[in-house]
């Protein structure tokens, strides 16, 4: 019996301004499937951020009047070409995932309910790191030396990253990005 192990690359690119217009794109489809359920789609992660280096997939977090509808129109997302992974390791949150022809992650959801902290805090990073270009450019080559450090190592490459991103939280929380 053989297990299917879930293999991927760690690999950031310079910033890709086709990132912006992917996103939009996306975010219609998205907006569609799941009808008046939407409040907001925004993106997010490293691709909003301009001038750094990132995975290339198209972060977004989709803000939702009730979170267990979602599971109801799992469905429609799937249609568009996602895999429903449920909370995937946080409460609260419905996250889908979609790859290419070749298998190569793409873009990712993250949904969450109106007034979840989690909204807050994801969109409080990107604007305090698009606010602070000299913190962003820290989290670029921070990101660039965790992939050569862990090309095959995605678990090591979120670690590594893990206490900036705690830092950053803090002084966008200190700042008023909250």
């Amino acid at each position: 019996m053989s297990i299917k192990v879930d293999f991927f690359k760690v690999e950031v690119v310079p910033h890709d301004p086709n990132w912006r217009s992917a996103f939009e794109s996306e975010s219609k489809l998205i907006a569609l499937a799941l009808r008046d359920n939407v409040v907001a789609i925004h993106h997010i992660g490293s691709t909003a951020i301009p001038q750094i280096h990132a995975k290339p997939i198209i972060d977004m977090l989709v803000e939702v009047k009730d979170i267990i509808k979602v599971d109801t129109q799992s469905s429609e997302i799937e249609a568009l070409g996602y895999q429903a992974m449920g909370e995937f390791g946080i409460s609260g949150r419905r996250y889908f995932r979609k790859g290419n022809e070749a298998g190569i992650r793409t873009h990712q959801i993250h949904g969450f309910e109106v007034n979840s902290a989690q909204i807050d805090r994801h969109l409080a990073f990107r604007d305090y790191m698009i606010s602070h270009p000299e913190d962003a450019q820290q989290y670029s080559e921070l990101k660039r030396k965790l992939a050569q450090k862990y090309p095959d190592n995605i678990q090591g490459y979120m670690d590594g990253k893990d206490g900036f991103i705690k830092a950053m939280d803090l002084k966008a929380a200190n700042t008023n990005f909250l």
